[in-house]
C-alpha cells in the first residue's frame, strides 16, 4: 500500500452492502472479499486460533475469471518485442498530452545523440589509424586532430544532451502521474455506487491505482531505451561497416540475456499479482491498527498483539513469495549471464580471427572494438528495460481497462432530466446484492409526493436504507421500477438527478473543510451565507458555527494544523444543514437524529413538516415515536412491505408495527420487594 492510499478502507475499498444484502455483503470488513473456506487451526490465516472452528471463514480476496494472471503467464520475448513500440508510444502520448514542447525536445535529443555517438565511432577509426602509423609523432597527431576533436566534441555534447533528457523526463514525470490519477479519480468518481458491492471491484482499482504508481516510470524507462536503440543502431551501423558478419553474431550473442529478463519480469509480475491480496490485507490492518476512530476499541479490548499477529502473518506471506520470485529470477539471470558469456567469447574469437586473416585492418578491429561494446550495452539496455517497461506496461494496461469501463460499473443511464421530483413511486421494486442469497427488497410498491413525508421502519436487515437509495436514484432497480414524476430513474441523467436530492445517510462524512463548505459542499446557492445560516438554523447548527473561533470560516478537521474538532452531535447538526440547504426536490434522511440529544432531536422533527412543504421527504428511522409525523408509513420485513399506513392506522392494528411499538414503550422493570 502507498500512502496515497492512506484513507479508511471504506473509502479505499468500498463499503457494505447496505442493510437488505447478504451476511457475507454486511459483515466483511470493507476491503476485501470474505471468501468461504475453512481456515486451518494455527495457519498463518488464522494465527491467533490454534483451536479455531475447522470452517472459519477468512479474510482474503476471491477474484474468479481474473485475465491478469493469464496475461501474466504470456509474457515471452516475442510478446515483449511486439509490445515494445507501443508502449513506448503510449509513454509519449501521455506527456504529449501535458506538455508537447517537452515530448518534441526529448525526441531530438535522443535522435542527435544517436548520431554524434555514430560519428564519434567512425572518428575512431581515423584517431588510431594515425596513431599507429608510420612517420614522425607530430605529424601523426597532427594528422588525428581532426579525428580527435570531433571525438571530445561528440562526447561533450551528448553529455549535454544526457543533462536536457534528464531535466526534461523530470518535469514530464510528475505531471503524467497526476493526470493519470486525475483521469483514475474521475473514473471511480463516475462508477454506479452498486459497483462497490462487487467483487472485484476493488482489486481492479487497486490493481489500476498501482497503474498510476508506475505510469511517470514509463517514461523514463521509455526515455532508456530509446537511448539504449538509438545507441544501438549508431554502433550497429558503424559496426556493419567494419564486417558484416559481427552484427548477427552479437545479436546471436545478447539473446540468452534478453530470454533471461524477459522471464525475470514475468516472475516480478506474477509475484505481485499473487501477493496483492495480502498487500490489501497489510494496509487494511494498518489503518484498523492506528485510525483514531479505532484507538480506544484497539486499547480497551486489548487487541493490538492479536491484529498485529495477523499482520506479521500477512507479512510472512509476501516475504515468502517475494522471496521465491527473486531467486527463481536470479537463477535465470545467471543462467543467461552464463550462456551470454560464452557467445560473448565467440565473438571476440571471430573478430580476432577477421584481423589474423587480414579481412579486417587493425585501425577497423579498434573502432569495431568499441563498436561491440557499444552494441552490447544497447542491447542489454534494450532488453533490460524493454523488460521493465513490459512489466510496467501490465499495470498500465489495468489502470487504461479501469478507465474504458470504471471496473465495468460505468454510470450509463438516461439523459433525461429531472426538475422534481413532484412523486416518487415504486412498482413491484426489486433488488438483489451481489452474490447474495436473497432478495434486499422484493416487490415493493409505494410513493412519496411533494409536501409529504414518508417513513420507512422495521427491523435491521428489512431493506430500509437500500429502499431510500434506490428511490434517491443512487442504485438501479434490479426488476420492477422506481419512477419520478413518471420517468423510470433508469433514463434519467445521473448527475442532474442526483443534483436534486439531499442525503444525510447514517455515516455522513465529516470534511476536512470551513464550516462554509461543510454545509455548502462547494455548491454555494444565491443566498449565499444567508442560505447557509437559515440552514444552519433549520439542524441547529446555528449554535455550532456560532461557538466556532472563526464561524463559518473555521477548519473543522483537528488533525489538520489549525483545525477545529466537533462532537457526535455536532457533526451530526452540520450533515443536517448540508441537506436542508440543498436546492432539492427529494430529501432523504437515514437515522438523522441518532447522535442528538431530546433537545435537538425535538427542534428537529417539530421543523420537519415545513422543510416538507417543497420537498418529498423520505425518513429512515427506528425510533418509532419520531413517525407520528409522516403523512404515510411503510413497514418492511426481510425486504418485503407488510404494512403500508398512517401512524394511527399503524398503531391501532395487529402487525409488526404494532408489536414494534409496544416493545419500544415497555420499559417498565420489575424490582425486588424493599425489606425493613
Amino acid at each position: 500500500m502507498t500512502k496515497r492510499r492512506s484513507g479508511s478502507p471504506g473509502q479505499r475499498a468500498g463499503g457494505t452492502a447496505g442493510e437488505g444484502g447478504s451476511a457475507a455483503a454486511q459483515d466483511e470488513s470493507p476491503g476485501a472479499e470474505i471468501a468461504a473456506g475453512p481456515a486451518k487451526p494455527g495457519s498463518p490465516e488464522n494465527p491467533a486460533s490454534p483451536a479455531g472452528p475447522a470452517n472459519a471463514e477468512v479474510l482474503k480476496l476471491d477474484l474468479p475469471g481474473d485475465r491478469r494472471l493469464e496475461a501474466g503467464k504470456a509474457i515471452t520475448l516475442g510478446a515483449m518485442a511486439r509490445r515494445l513500440p507501443q508502449l513506448i508510444g503510449r509513454a509519449l502520448g501521455m506527456a504529449w498530452q501535458v506538455d508537447r514542447a517537452a515530448v518534441v525536445a526529448l525526441l531530438v535529443c535522443q535522435v542527435v545523440s544517436g548520431v554524434l555517438e555514430a560519428l564519434g565511432l567512425l572518428a575512431m577509426t581515423g584517431t588510431i589509424t594515425a596513431v599507429i602509423g608510420s612517420g614522425h609523432i607530430a605529424a601523426r597527431l597532427h594528422q588525428a586532430a581532426p579525428s580527435l576533436v570531433l571525438l571530445a566534441s561528440a562526447a561533450g555534447l551528448r553529455a549535454v544532451l544526457g543533462i536536457a533528457v534528464t531535466a526534461l523526463s523530470t518535469r514530464l514525470a510528475p505531471r503524467i502521474s497526476r493526470e493519470a490519477e486525475l483521469r483514475l479519480l474521475d473514473a471511480a468518481t463516475h462508477a454506479e455506487l452498486a459497483a462497490y458491492d462487487h467483487p472485484g471491484y476493488n482489486d481492479r482499482w487497486d490493481a489500476a491505482d498501482r497503474g498510476v504508481e508506475v505510469s511517470q516510470e514509463l517514461l523514463n524507462q521509455s526515455q532508456s531505451v530509446l537511448a539504449a536503440a538509438a545507441s544501438l543502431v549508431a554502433a550497429a551501423a558503424v559496426l556493419t561497416t567494419v564486417h558484416p558478419v559481427l552484427l548477427p553474431l552479437l545479436v546471436l550473442a545478447s539473446t540468452p540475456q534478453a530470454i533471461a529478463g524477459v522471464r525475470a519480469a514475468r516472475l516480478t509480475y506474477l509475484a505481485s499479482l499473487d501477493t496483492m491480496k495480502d498487500r490489501r490485507l497489510l494496509g487494511i490492518l494498518r489503518w484498523y491498527l492506528v485510525d483514531k476512530q479505532n484507538a480506544d476499541q484497539i486499547r480497551s479490548g486489548t487487541m493490538a498483539g492479536f491484529l498485529l499477529g495477523k499482520y506479521r502473518s500477512a507479512g510472512a506471506r509476501v516475504d515468502a513469495a517475494t522471496d521465491r520470485a527473486a531467486w527463481r529470477a536470479a537463477k535465470m539471470a545467471l543462467a543467461g549471464s552464463l550462456a551470454g558469456g560464452v557467445a560473448s567469447g565467440a565473438v571476440w574469437a571471430t573478430l580476432l580471427w577477421l584481423i589474423a586473416t587480414g579481412r579486417v585492418s587493425v585501425a577497423a578491429a579498434g573502432t569495431a572494438t568499441f563498436a561491440l561494446r557499444s552494441v552490447g550495452t544497447g542491447l542489454r539496455g534494450v532488453v533490460g528495460y524493454g523488460a521493465i517497461i513490459f512489466r510496467t506496461g501490465m499495470y498500465l494496461d489495468d489502470w487504461s481497462d479501469f478507465l474504458d469501463e470504471a471496473g465495468g460499473h460505468r454510470v450509463d443511464r438516461g439523459d433525461t432530466v429531472p426538475y422534481g421530483p413532484a412523486v416518487v413511486r415504486t412498482e413491484g421494486l426489486g433488488y438483489t446484492y451481489p452474490h447474495a442469497e436473497r432478495p434486499a427488497l422484493d416487490g415493493v410498491s409505494l410513493e412519496v409526493r411533494r409536501g409529504e413525508v414518508l417513513a420507512l421502519v422495521g427491523e435491521n436487515g428489512s431493506g430500509k436504507t437500500t429502499l431510500s437509495k434506490l428511490l434517491a436514484a443512487l442504485y438501479l432497480p434490479g426488476s420492477g421500477s422506481v419512477t419520478w414524476d413518471g420517468a423510470d430513474t433508469r433514463t434519467l441523467d445521473a448527475q442532474a438527478a442526483w443534483r436534486r436530492v439531499a442525503v444525510v445517510p447514517q455515516e455522513y462524512a465529516k470534511w476536512p473543510l470551513t464550516a462554509r463548505e461543510n454545509i455548502t459542499l462547494g455548491q454555494p446557492l444565491a443566498g449565499a451565507d444567508d442560505a447557509v445560516r437559515a440552514a444552519a438554523l433549520a439542524s441547529g447548527a446555528d449554535d455550532v458555527v456560532d461557538a466556532l473561533r472563526s464561524g463559518l470560516d473555521t477548519l473543522l478537521a483537528r488533525e489538520w494544523w489549525g483545525g477545529q474538532e466537533l462532537s457526535g452531535g455536532q457533526w451530526q447538526r452540520v450533515a443536517l444543514a448540508r441537506a436542508f440547504h440543498r436546492d432539492a426536490g427529494l430529501l432523504v434522511l437515514d437515522e438523522p437524529t441518532a447522535a442528538l440529544d431530546p433537545r435537538a432531536e425535538h427542534r428537529i422533527f417539530t421543523g420537519l413538516r415545513t422543510l416538507a412543504a417543497d420537498r418529498a421527504v423520505v425518513l429512515v428511522t427506528h425510533r418509532l415515536t419520531n413517525v407520528v409525523v409522516a403523512d404515510k408509513i411503510a413497514v418492511l420485513d426481510r425486504g418485503r412491505l407488510v404494512q403500508y399506513g398512517t401512524f394511527a392506522e399503524l398503531r391501532d392494528s395487529p402487525g409488526l408495527f404494532h408489536d414494534l411499538w409496544t416493545l419500544q414503550n415497555d420499559r417498565e422493570t420489575e424490582r425486588a420487594p424493599t425489606t425493613l
